[in-house]
């Protein structure tokens, strides 16, 4: 077997599922990344890697009830287009949150936290704020927001600037307009990031929208506050003239990096279609090389897109950072790959109540409403892939639910559940679709510990539950996953899968115990 420092090539997406807008940055040897998180808690995840291709998450950014408030939020708001950039001992992350407060920054010495109490930015319109730390030492903030005659059509943004006085964490002097997308008339000129490369200012952005018209383009100047100038080659990334039916698609909002090596690579989001024009897994965190010519960077040499494979950048060999498959809840916090639906303001889930179990208290909360419902999931990473959990639960009043729920939002989402109804207990699957629930399938069952499992092959997702995990029964076989897809839903997140209980509207006492939980990855599509 090859060791990592042997394996001369490496498979995008770097980071799959749903990890969009990456931003990086490098320290010595060492690198680290963030991602969106919208209104999933804990906020923004963090991973370090030494080679690039291979990522240690070490937790995430936001991970205080204090500094994260989605209450009550969509889905599709929340946290938006970190950036990550390090300066004198200091790890900075700036970011907005959509809903709840605008523009802010946090900071840490040590990149795994604790990280501080957000700074609010004050003045800062609009939306994906980045750091610029010039040369002299002065720091900078760049952003997104309408331009400033008012915006003459939907997504008539622009990039501005204004010098951030760090003491104070205060944008201080005039606002510079920097630049307006290369297009004309461009649309949603968004993800603003400044470098400065031999003596030149560089800034590079994201145009044309999040979707199919994805795209990374870049302007230089000779001075901080420009006039800056496109370039001719512009966009210099972009999937959008491919077509729907190219593997790759949505390609844009994108952070560069230069190794210790003198390489430099570009960590951009992207999505996998599949089934159709249909993104289940989100936007995905790609690896793509940069070369520069007459003072350009060339993104892809070659191909001029994203491919799924490429050599290695020449770094050390880092170690390969798998999650473990199966979860059987023995520690004492969950793992971080775990996440819950906006801000926990009751502690709903425990670790010690019974040891190595994880117990979820029933709660009025719906999943279908836009609350903190007793939801504790991962992401869909695969197109294809099983799922299962072994659960303990008896409904003690009708209406209470515990079982295996898919999410794409809460108007969108499948739920394998156990159930009181007309006073039988039973298994039952149900899809919401544009916030109507329609029963599935339903099938009688007795006994106190139960078996789901759900396994996917493309779009078609099918459901399994029964005493014995090894004679599983059909509930469901064949349903169509599409309505998992941001292109069905609506929206800027992947599917999510994992365990919740619900009294639905009524008090209960009552909890639901889940043994292991266990995701699979499988080849066969």
């Amino acid at each position: 077997m090859k060791t990592n420092d042997q394996i001369t090539s490496f498979n995008n997406p770097i980071l799959s599922g749903f990890y969009p807008d990456p931003s990086i940055c490098r320290v010595d040897e060492e690198y680290y990344l963030v991602t969106s998180s919208f209104t999933y808690f804990p906020g923004i995840p963090i991973f370090r890697s030494r080679d690039l291709v291979n990522w240690e998450q070490l937790g995430h950014v936001l991970d205080r009830e204090s500094q994260l408030n989605l209450d009550n939020l969509r889905q599709s708001e929340g946290i938006f287009a970190p950036t990550i950039r390090y300066h004198n001992g200091v790890f900075y992350v700036i970011c907005t949150n959509v809903g709840k407060g605008g523009n802010f920054i946090v900071t840490a010495e040590n990149p795994s936290g604790p990280w501080s109490e957000p700074f609010w930015l004050q003045d800062a319109p609009g939306i994906d704020p980045s750091l610029f730390f010039d040369d002299d030492g002065k720091a900078y903030v760049t952003g997104t927001s309408e331009a400033p005659e008012g915006g003459q059509y939907y997504g008539d943004n622009e990039i501005w600037l204004r010098e951030l006085e760090l003491k104070s964490m205060a944008l201080v002097g005039p606002r510079y307009g920097l630049w307006k997308g290369a297009l004309k008339n461009a649309v949603w000129p968004e993800g603003p990031h400044l470098y400065r490369i031999n003596g030149t200012y560089y800034l590079m952005i994201a145009e044309g929208g999040t979707d199919y018209h994805h795209s990374v383009t870049i302007a230089r100047s000779e001075r901080l506050t420009g006039p800056y100038y496109g370039n001719p080659g512009n966009p210099i990334l972009t999937h959008r003239h491919l077509g729907r039916s190219y593997p790759i698609a949505n390609t844009g909002h994108a952070d560069l990096v230069e190794t210790q090596s003198g390489e430099w690579w570009m960590a951009a989001l992207a999505s996998r279609p599949y089934g159709g024009y249909y993104r289940n897994l989100g936007r995905e965190t790609f690896l793509v090389p940069v070369v520069w010519e007459d003072g350009w960077p060339i993104v892809s040499p070659g191909t001029g897109r994203i491919e799924f494979q490429y050599g290695k950048p020449a770094l050390p060999g880092g170690d390969k950072n798998t999650s473990p498959e199966r979860d059987d809840f023995d520690g004492l916090e969950l793992g971080f790959i775990w996440n819950m639906l906006r801000t926990p303001r009751e502690r709903f889930w425990s670790l010690s109540e019974r040891p190595g179990y994880l117990r979820l208290r029933l709660r009025a909360a719906r999943i279908t409403e836009q609350s903190n419902p007793s939801f504790i999931g991962r992401r869909q990473q695969h197109m294809a892939f099983s799922a299962a959990a072994k659960m303990e639960f008896i409904p003690a009043g009708e209406g209470e639910t515990a079982g295996i729920a898919l999410l794409q939002n809460n108007n969108y989402n499948l739920r394998m559940e156990r159930t009181l109804s007309g006073g039988k207990n039973i298994v039952q699957l149900i899809c919401c679709f544009d916030g109507n629930e329609t029963i599935i399938a339903r099938k009688e069952f007795e006994g106190r510990h139960l078996y789901l499992k759900v396994s996917a092959l493309g779009q078609d997702y099918s459901f399994y539950c029964g005493a014995d995990e090894n004679a599983l029964q059909a509930l469901s076989e064949n349903v169509d996953g599409r309505l998992l897809s941001t292109d069905v839903a609506g929206g800027f997140v992947g599917a999510y899968i994992g365990m919740y209980a619900s009294s639905n509207g009524r008090a209960s006492t009552n909890h639901a115990d889940f043994d292991w939980f266990e995701y699979k990855g499988l080849t066969a599509c």
